[in-house]
């Protein structure tokens, strides 16, 4: 659910900035800048969201374990696990749109506008 959403909100904000990119490409940026580019922006939010959501999802644990007999409050391995695996799925969703921002032509993105 998280690597869709953070396509959709990558996808739409290289669709934004697709004037942005076609002068940085026609100024000599090459493919490996404008994919690097856009990769730093969706992993800063991923950062974020892991900065955010594993204390809270520290705090749901020891509320479900006080609730439920026999759950622990703190399973460092699942905690990892889904941090790896969101990062993972949150590289192949901003990869798609990355791709699709370098190959944007600078003339046609200038022609846009």
């Amino acid at each position: 659910m998280a690597a869709i959403g953070l396509y959709g909100v990558t996808a739409y904000s290289v669709a934004q900035r697709t004037n942005e990119i076609g002068i940085r490409m026609a100024l000599g940026a090459d493919r490996a800048k404008v994919i690097r580019l856009v990769l730093r922006g969706a992993f800063k939010r991923v950062l974020l969201g892991l900065i955010l959501g594993l204390p809270l999802a520290v705090g749901a644990g020891r509320l479900i374990s006080a609730q439920l007999y026999g759950v622990s409050s703190w399973d460092p391995f699942a905690l990892t696990v889904a941090a790896v695996a969101l990062a993972i799925c949150s590289f192949f969703a901003a990869i798609i749109p990355a791709n699709r921002a370098a190959s944007i032509s600078p003339m046609n993105a200038l022609r846009i506008e």
